[in-house]
């Protein structure tokens, strides 16, 4: 259920620039369920070493580079550009003034989340749902993160929830940059399908992760609303427009995924110990975030 949506949903980004927040927690994810999995003997060893390398390679970039919150936001808003020698702030040469505007407002102060992608003078601030749910579930993301990004949902439930959770991706890309990105696709235009587009089959990891951080009335309140309409609409695929109201202009009815997301979502909800099927425990040999330089909040 999971890796059908993520191939459609990072399909945009990965024709342009590097590996985007849903691949790179899938891969955190596989990664540790294969350490697992491996016996600690001989043969399984070199694996492990290699695993565990990665693990931690991998931690420290997505939890330093792709996490955003108001105080990260406002130093990339201040970063100098052209910076050189391992002393550099400005890892990436992002150039401030290609922050979007609407990131300014969207950004509470309270909360954050792991951003779309990044590479060398680009960042993709779009909120994407998928991605910081299996960074909670995996523990891609620290405590303290999951629960900045429960407090982001709960402070801009309108954008990213609305009247059917869960939107997929925020905001929507339109006019020139649909263009560009999406070559005119009739499917995704903006606020509908993979852009920006509602769909209710994220729910069971939204629920997930909100049992994950203690939060399971943020799961409750998401519950309600497709229980008010999923069944009435036959269940459909997604939905479109900004909050989420109509049925996808070209969403299948009767989906197998909308229904089974709902219901696991309330099986969890009724019996929280179903999320150790799907849930990771923060691995406490992880090593922490570490600042990228002593000028860092110069």
């Amino acid at each position: 259920m999971i890796s059908g949506l993520d191939v459609h949903v990072s399909c945009e980004n990965l024709g342009i620039y590097g590996y985007p927040i849903e691949i790179q927690a899938l891969f955190f994810m596989a990664l540790r369920c294969a350490l697992s999995l491996l016996k600690h003997d001989a043969e399984g060893k070199e694996f492990i070493e290699r695993i565990v390398k990665r693990l931690h390679a991998l931690s420290y970039h997505m939890r330093s580079y792709f996490w955003l919150d108001f105080q990260q936001l406002n130093d990339i808003y201040r970063y100098k550009t052209e910076e050189y020698s391992h002393t550099a702030v400005n890892k990436f040469n992002v150039i401030p003034d290609s922050i979007p505007d609407w990131v300014f407002d969207f950004m509470p102060i309270r909360g954050g989340y792991f951003i779309g992608n990044v590479s060398p003078a680009r960042m993709d601030f779009r909120w994407f749902a998928l991605g910081n749910c299996v960074a909670i579930l995996s523990s891609l993301a620290t405590p303290e993160q999951s629960m900045a990004i429960m407090d982001l949902i709960e402070a801009r439930w309108e954008e990213l929830v609305g009247e059917m959770p869960l939107k997929i991706a925020y905001p929507a890309i339109e006019s020139h940059e649909w263009r560009i990105v999406t070559g005119c696709d009739p499917k995704n235009t903006r606020w509908s399908y993979h852009n920006g587009g509602s769909w209710p089959v994220l729910l069971w990891m939204l629920t997930a992760a909100c049992i994950k951080t203690g939060r399971p009335q943020i799961a409750r309140r998401a519950i309600d609303l497709a229980e008010a309409r999923m069944l009435k609409d036959c269940w459909p695929e997604y939905y479109d427009g900004k909050l989420g109201r109509y049925i996808g202009k070209q969403a299948r009815k009767y989906q197998t995924w909308s229904i089974a997301g709902y219901l696991v979502a309330k099986m969890m909800l009724e019996d929280p110990s179903h999320l150790g099927m799907i849930s990771l425990e923060e691995d406490k040999q992880m090593k922490p975030v570490i600042r990228r330089s002593s000028s860092w909040n110069c």
